[in-house]
């Protein structure tokens, strides 16, 4: 859609914002705003963390993230308050509050000094001073270890962008209601490539425990997980199939490099959608391989992630290769051909967490490994279900690419039309009805 933009402009004396609209004001945010810092000096309150999808009540009863400690020190956060996190311009965020509570005293709590502002409209604004990385430009410290903060004589004097109250209003209405459609078929996408997920494992379970002819003949082997398989596969655990089931490690010569050329060194990072694994983020050098200062999985192995969120994940690597200690590796056997076994296993992942005891953080060791329970069919058989699925997985997979592509082209067009909106490029006025209530202006 092509929106008009305003008759006049001018010069905002700002480098990222450029011209703004004739009757804009271009100020410093400590005219506009004011940071506040009030200690709690008390226990008692909603603790307040800042994430990317907004601020939350942080749980502190739980052992999830950081542990408990006196709140007491943190600061005050009222509703209306702005809560930032300045300590981070690469995935920090800000957020308005719509809470009494504390937060860390390392955030940036900031209030509006006058009461006639939309607090939406500037919420989209310091927003996009993240999404569009406009802060990182006036940040200070040391990027690579997550510490590139803002500090606060350059949020002081950061220059923003002030329409009347009454565009304020209507650029925040607009993108209410723009962001919206746009979130709707968002989720849409996203609700589409999770079907296409379940319907991705749905078909491998079925292919690797009851065969690809739905005429077979089917047995009880007494599995009660496994249910009925065909009468002539043979149910075994893998222990049966290979005795042997290796661990990788981290070499202790060399730190493993993306920019090295060597041997793929996997790690659970590396274990995506497709079970093949033709690369990995970071490789170990020759010279590391020949001082023997890796575990090297040969050609062939069917790798698994042993420990963390991703237990349970599978790859499948025809290369020699390596991997630090979360990975195990199950080398090639006679009885089973290396792509059934990755796509078996890759459906094992609830069984391979119950061997794991994951009540907190489980572990499958090798010899828990072992113990999975395979449905095992002649080779022959292996080859044909090996072939079908790696047809039926290409398009699920394709379909599933290009759900991404449309939600990475929907958030694209979100981002653009709020940095237009809110920096003046365009003039969205005559989209917004007179009579609609915006509710986040404060009353005077």
């Amino acid at each position: 859609m092509s929106l008009p933009q305003y008759k006049r402009y001018r010069q905002s004396g700002a480098d990222w914002l450029g011209i703004i609209p004739d009757h804009w004001s271009a100020v410093r945010v400590k005219t506009v705003f004011e940071i506040r810092k009030r200690i709690a000096g008390e226990l008692g309150h909603d603790v307040l963390s800042v994430t990317q999808q907004g601020l939350k009540i942080r749980n502190t009863d739980s052992n999830d993230g950081q542990l408990s400690m006196d709140y007491s020190k943190y600061q005050l956060v009222e509703p209306d308050d702005f809560v930032m996190n300045h300590m981070d311009l690469l995935t920090g965020y800000v957020d308005v509050s719509k809470f009494h509570g504390v937060t860390s005293p390392d955030y940036r709590v900031f209030t509006a000094r006058k009461k006639e502002v939309s607090l939406k409209f500037f919420l989209y604004l310091f927003q996009n001073g993240y999404r569009q990385r406009i802060f990182y430009a006036f940040g200070q410290g040391a990027s690579g270890l997550g510490r590139w903060r803002m500090p606060t004589d350059s949020f002081n004097d950061f220059i923003l962008p002030v329409p009347p109250l009454s565009e304020q209003t209507a650029i925040a209405t607009f993108l209410d209601h723009e962001t919206s459609k746009i979130d709707a078929l968002v989720e849409e996408q996203q609700q589409l490539i999770e079907l296409l997920k379940e319907k991705r494992q749905a078909v491998i379970s079925r292919a690797v425990t009851k065969g690809i002819d739905p005429n077979e003949t089917m047995k009880d082997p007494g599995v009660e997980w496994l249910g009925e398989v065909p009468e002539h596969w043979d149910v075994m655990t893998l222990r049966r199939l290979s005795s042997r089931v290796q661990t990788g490690r981290t070499p202790t010569t060399e730190n493993p490099a993306a920019d090295t050329e060597g041997l793929p060194w996997f790690t659970p990072g590396d274990f995506g959608g497709d079970l093949r694994l033709s690369t990995a983020a970071k490789n170990i050098s020759h010279a590391c391989v020949e001082a023997n200062d890796a575990n090297l999985f040969p050609p062939g192995s069917v790798l698994i992630v042993s420990i963390g969120a991703t237990l349970g994940r599978v790859g499948f690597s025809d290369r020699l290769c390596s991997g630090n200690q979360q990975i195990n590796a199950v080398p090639p056997c006679d009885a089973m051909k290396g792509l059934f076994l990755a796509y078996s296993l890759s459906v094992k992942a609830e069984m391979m967490r119950f061997l794991s005891n994951a009540s907190t953080i489980g572990i499958m060791n090798q010899e828990k490994t072992k113990e999975v329970v395979l449905a095992v069919p002649p080779l022959s058989e292996q080859s044909a279900i090996v072939e079908f699925l790696g047809a039926t997985t290409h398009s699920l997979n394709a379909l599933a690419e290009e759900a991404e592509k449309v939600i990475a082209l929907l958030q694209e067009r979100r981002g653009a039309l709020i940095s237009a909106a809110v920096t003046g490029k365009i003039d969205v006025r005559g989209l917004v009805e007179a009579h609609v209530p915006i509710p986040d202006v404060v009353a005077a």
